[in-house]
């Protein structure tokens, strides 16, 4: 179980034995496929992995926004402080959503009603959710501006969302999402089409309003450079499921997972700074199809330390130091 606890902290998330599927003219899509993880109060972890190795349906799962149909949650459970939130009614879901839990989607041009002024769009949430009269929501909408770095927001807060660049849509988007002080933020590839200055900016915003506010953060992104600087754990997601998670320095000092060890080996070193050219290491074959995965471990094919075993089973997830788990024969699953 990829459980990172401390004695004593009461996770602010648990997620359990999740499975989200889809089921299209192919199959069956298991995107998610048996994940375990725990946030702890005001603590960022990342979750880090390929495209198309279920990131984003995790976490549109805890939202409980999963498309249906295709897609269903067919198992588990996500517990929020202690809630079932997949008991809750959808009507008791939207209370928790914008107030308990917020998201950060991946483009905020398509996330961002494009018709509505950027002050009403944070405003909304603040009348739904906290009660405040229209006026009241957008003086806080101006307020809210100003915290996540947009100059001028008295004026700002009146322009449409074409009027702005991806940096400060996204800095919009981060008002949005913190402006009910949740307590748990979903961050879904924050940086992916922002330049790496931009980048550097939407991470520190994150981590400076984040410290305010304790709000805890899942940090979804294929970048481990956000994951090294941005999170304090780690969880690699491969296939569907978990198989490395530990605290970050750690992860990054010893790999355990030969899936992990080679996206470590793909990240571009600084040998260009002294004029040689290195080659990337690549880690061969593909991700296997979410709709026909193989039995055993799904990352068998790729791996440069595979035994006979590994094409019967999927190994279980174990604890080889304290606090690091990992999904691997070669450290005792079975």
């Amino acid at each position: 179980m990829s459980k990172m606890t401390t004695a004593g902290t009461t996770p602010v998330l648990e997620i359990t034995d999740l499975h989200t599927h889809f089921e299209t003219d192919r199959g069956t899509v298991r995107a998610v496929n048996g994940v375990d993880l725990t946030v702890l109060p005001g603590h960022t972890l990342g979750v880090v992995g390929e495209s198309g190795c279920g990131k984003t349906v995790l976490a549109l799962s805890v939202m409980r926004l999963v498309p249906s149909p295709p897609g269903r949650i067919t198992g588990g459970s996500v517990r929020l402080n202690g809630r079932e939130l997949l008991a809750l009614a959808e009507e008791e879901m939207r209370q928790v959503r914008g107030r308990e839990i917020s998201m950060i989607f991946q483009e905020p041009m398509t996330s961002l009603n494009p018709v509505f002024r950027i002050g009403e769009q944070i405003a909304e949430v603040m009348r739904l959710h906290q009660g405040l009269s229209h006026r009241d929501a957008l003086a806080a909408s101006v307020d809210m501006l100003r915290k996540v770095g947009i100059s001028d927001p008295g004026k700002r807060v009146k322009d449409y969302p074409h009027q702005m660049s991806g940096g400060m849509r996204q800095r919009v988007m981060i008002a949005i999402a913190l402006a009910c002080r949740p307590r748990l933020m979903l961050a879904d590839e924050p940086t992916t089409a922002l330049d790496v200055t931009i980048q550097a900016q939407m991470v520190d915003l994150i981590g400076r309003l984040q410290s305010e506010t304790r709000t805890s953060v899942i940090l979804i992104t294929h970048d481990l450079g956000v994951i090294a600087e941005a999170a304090r754990h780690v969880a690699v997601m491969y296939a569907g499921r978990i198989v490395e998670s530990s605290p970050t320095q750690e992860l990054f000092s010893s790999p355990l997972h030969p899936y992990t060890v080679g996206l470590m080996g793909s990240i571009p070193g600084l040998s260009g700074c002294t004029g040689r050219h290195d080659l990337l290491k690549v880690i061969p074959g593909t991700v296997p199809p979410l709709s026909d995965i193989p039995a055993g471990c799904p990352f068998k094919d790729r791996c440069p330390d595979v035994f006979s075993v590994c094409h019967e089973k999927v190994p279980a997830m174990v604890e080889p130091s304290t606090g690091h788990y990992v999904r691997c024969r070669k450290y005792g699953g079975l």
